[in-house]
């Protein structure tokens, strides 16, 4: 399996609750919002607690991976996403993708979160380039396409449709709310 990127590494093997919560708390605040923290453990009590914290601190969990006696758990620092401004002028709903997946439509779902929260969740047949590569990979998109472009709340999604938009592509749609309330089909990086 190719590794997950991630923006920082936590080291809290052979430690007991509540060493790899605090680490993780201070990890988090080393990092900028939107970026991936991964925290490896030994403690088998440390996926239900990084869950929790995760909730009740508002930064999102993404998944957690075992390799032998190794927890990998996968965060996303929160970003406020909610409040920013949408300007992209074509909006749809997860409603409105889902009916068009379901029709089997000749379209392209292109996912810009990042790479991490791709893998523990995502529709079918995306394609992932994380908002923060797709200046450099514009080119393995088809300005032609029929391009519905999603990430967790709609705000990462929706700076890319500008991007996209401005590079020529005239199809574009920004779907909304996006993955956090996606009750479609999903994959998983174990499917």
């Amino acid at each position: 399996m190719n590794s997950l990127r991630t923006d920082l590494f936590v080291d809290a093997k052979g430690l007991a609750c509540p060493m790899p919560i605090v680490r993780t708390k201070k990890a988090m605040n080393e990092i900028e919002a939107g970026q991936v923290l991964e925290v490896q453990a030994t403690d088998k009590g440390s996926k239900a607690d990084i869950q929790a914290w995760a909730k009740s601190s508002g930064h999102q969990y993404l998944g957690t991976l075992e390799e032998g006696d190794v927890l990998k758990h996968y965060l996303r620092k929160s970003s406020n996403d909610d409040t920013i401004e949408k300007k992209h002028p074509h909006v749809t709903s997860n409603e409105e993708l889902e009916k068009k997946l379901e029709a089997r439509e000749n379209i392209v779902v292109l996912d810009v979160r990042e790479s991490a929260e791709h893998a523990f969740n995502h529709i079918p047949n995306a394609i992932s380039i994380p908002l923060g590569e797709l200046e450099d990979r514009v080119s393995e998109l088809d300005q032609h396409d029929e391009i519905y472009v999603v990430c967790r709340t709609g705000s990462r999604s929706d700076l890319a449709s500008q991007k996209l938009a401005s590079k020529g592509f005239v199809k574009v749609n920004n779907v909304v709310p996006g993955m956090s309330e996606w009750s479609g089909v999903t994959s998983t990086l174990t499917q």
